[in-house]
């Protein structure tokens, strides 16, 4: 059974910085796609960032600049470092595993096949 944990998510200032955190188990970690995708209030789950296994990564444009992925195979746990965080980065994140690779892939919800249950990140002014 695959399962996805997400941890890390909070409630920080514009400016600051904050690392979630999503751990896996289940299948191989190493050899799938791993992406973050986030939901604020009243709006659609929307595509942040994503990496294949080969070490590609892809980011919104929103969020090129301040948000990196990153993943520590051993521990089959996949990163979003966050900085210079904006309000309108408040949102509950989520990550997700997909079998392919490829932007116009990752940056689709459907793609996916795996999703954690998500953390919240508030951002204050």
């Amino acid at each position: 059974q695959v399962q996805l944990v997400e941890s890390g998510g909070g409630l920080v200032q514009a400016g600051d910085s904050l690392r979630l955190s999503c751990a896996t188990s289940g299948r191989t970690f190493s050899t799938y796609s791993m992406g973050w995708f986030r939901q604020a209030p009243g709006k659609e789950r929307e595509f942040v960032t994503a990496r294949c296994s080969g070490g590609i990564t892809f980011q919104a444009d929103s969020v090129k600049g301040r948000f990196t992925i990153s993943s520590d195979n051993a521990k089959n746990t996949v990163y979003l470092q966050m900085n210079s965080l904006k309000l309108e980065d408040t949102a509950v994140y989520y990550c997700a595993e997909a079998n392919s690779c490829g932007l116009r892939s990752l940056r689709t919800r459907v793609t996916y096949e795996y999703w954690g249950q998500g953390t919240q990140v508030t951002v204050s002014s």
